[in-house]
């Protein structure tokens, strides 16, 4: 995957890709990163880019010309149709599902805006997907644009060190994640439940998914409402809901 990220503060990007995941996910080829000062491409004599809106207000708005450029230039030099992101509080929440549909695209063109936002056509004629990582104001797109290129960089193909590693994360099944135990088996009196330590894989299994549905039901309910159960599911989420389960 190639992965490119336009913003005005590039160097905010260095230490993130080059630590942890995403620092293995280059040395395996499995992305391409680069980010781009998007004010290279302003053909304003100051390099400007950003004015005031038209019929006053409050703050700047950045002008299309330069993300425009940049990105007409970036797609004629990719062999596939990129994605073009836009970062912002009005975009679809993001999700791992999203994480999972950006994760199978070979081009990802990533848009970090600041001041008061962006010049409608940007919206309207440039980009292909709005995500907003959550129900708040950030100063710029740039740390939504690292949580979602870090959420989409460990699905691809060699990036983690066991392809199911992923699979049982939270919301990767719908729910939230089992609780998980390591050595030692005591620490302080505080005990690993038997279950896990008995080698019988099945009752494992049975564990982690009950465990799962508990948390999820007790933490974030609202996963649960249009969530597709087997039988075997429903009888245990009613067990959790009459507090029959330890």
């Amino acid at each position: 995957m190639k992965i490119d990220v336009l913003s005005l503060f590039p160097d905010m990007f260095s230490g993130v890709f080059g630590q942890s995941i995403l620092k293995k996910a280059q040395e395996k080829s499995a992305v391409k990163f680069q980010v781009i000062d998007f004010r290279e491409y302003s053909t304003n004599k100051h390099r400007n880019v950003d004015d005031y809106p038209y019929g006053g207000g409050a703050g700047m708005v950045l002008t299309p010309q330069p993300l425009f450029d940049a990105v007409e230039q970036l797609t004629s030099q990719s062999e596939a149709k990129p994605r073009i992101i836009l970062l912002c509080p009005q975009g679809e929440r993001f999700s791992q599902s999203k994480a999972e549909e950006l994760a199978e695209e070979e081009h990802l063109i990533f848009l970090c805006g600041h001041y008061e936002g962006y010049d409608e056509r940007v919206r309207e004629y440039l980009v292909t997907d709005e995500i907003s990582i959550g129900d708040y104001v950030l100063t710029g797109g740039e740390l939504g644009a690292m949580v979602v290129i870090d959420a989409v960089t460990r699905l691809l193909p060699g990036v983690l060190g066991k392809e199911e590693s992923h699979l049982q994360d939270s919301f990767s099944t719908g729910l939230l994640e089992h609780p998980q135990y390591t050595r030692p088996a005591d620490f302080r009196g505080m005990k690993v439940p038997d279950v896990l330590l008995s080698g019988n894989h099945k009752n494992i299994e049975d564990w982690r998914r009950k465990e799962s549905l508990k948390r999820t039901y007790n933490r974030r309910p609202d996963l649960l409402e249009n969530k597709a159960l087997s039988k075997e599911d429903e009888k245990w989420l009613q067990e959790i809901k009459d507090n029959k389960t330890t």
